[in-house]
């Protein structure tokens, strides 16, 4: 049995992975900012906690919440972020920010603050739910894809940092997967680069995410990958799991640049 703390757990992948956990006989905190929605994971047995991201005296709280109660903290699944569409040139700066808040500097904030308990036991697993935009890049999400490259490059670094501690760090890829994630791209899309030099790109992107995902894995794919990672006594460093993750990382890394580009501006 191990303690864990998974963030953005009202929802997708981050409710999925907090229930099964749960399923797995683990103590588990869900964290994140619309705590009724976390119902789901009290019912099962877990605890439900107020954590805003943006707020670093809620990412204290939580770590001091759960080493509190329960004298560990064995499990981190940093998987909490927020997505952002348009052309580098029409995004306001103060948005690119928040994106690398979110998705990059909340986390490692986390890792920070967890990591004094799991050095101390000599043993913990760290996973840092990044995406194959941490490998790849696609038209009209460059701080999105900024942020989660970045997070890749720094669970690397810490990976190397915290082994001779016993410390697991696993970075997990989701590919497509159905969830809420996206539900405000074409908005976006639209508000930001939808008059403007970029605007048939746009549209384009945007009549896509209007019709919805056809086809995509469901966020439970994630979890059980995330559940393995947990408790494998040596974990991959990295799970590349869901519908289009393996192929299209596989085309990122063997197509030359221009070729990958074509491809996919193509296809979206």
């Amino acid at each position: 049995m191990r303690v864990c703390l998974v963030t953005g757990a009202s929802s997708g992948i981050g409710l999925a992975t907090a229930l099964e956990l749960l399923r797995g006989g683990h103590v588990v905190y869900g964290a994140a900012r619309r705590v009724a929605r976390m119902a789901p994971v009290r019912d099962a047995g877990g605890h439900a906690l107020a954590m805003d991201a943006r707020e670093g005296e809620d990412l204290e709280r939580a770590v001091a919440t759960v080493v509190e109660e329960q004298g560990r903290i064995d499990v981190l699944v940093n998987n909490a972020g927020t997505v952002l569409h348009g052309a580098v040139e029409d995004v306001p700066l103060a948005l690119a920010r928040d994106q690398l808040e979110v998705n990059l500097l909340a986390p490692a904030r986390l890792v920070q603050l967890v990591l004094p308990h799991m050095r101390e036991r000599r043993s913990g697993t760290i996973v840092n739910v990044s995406s194959i935009g941490g490998e790849i890049a696609l038209p009209l999400g460059a701080w999105y894809y900024a942020a989660k490259h970045a997070l890749e490059a720094f669970s690397d670094t810490l990976r190397m940092e915290v082994a001779p501690f016993g410390i697991e760090v696993v970075v997990v890829q989701p590919g497509i997967i159905r969830t809420g994630f996206e539900d405000g791209t074409a908005a976006q899309l639209r508000e930001f680069s939808g008059a403007g030099a970029y605007r048939e790109m746009a549209e384009s992107m945007a009549e896509r995410a209007a019709a919805g995902l056809s086809e995509g894995s469901d966020p439970a794919v994630v979890a059980d990958v995330i559940r393995r990672a947990v408790e494998s006594g040596r974990p991959e460093t990295r799970y590349a799991v869901g519908w289009m993750a393996e192929k299209l990382l596989e085309l990122n890394r063997t197509l030359p640049d221009r070729e990958f580009d074509a491809l996919v501006t193509r296809v979206r």
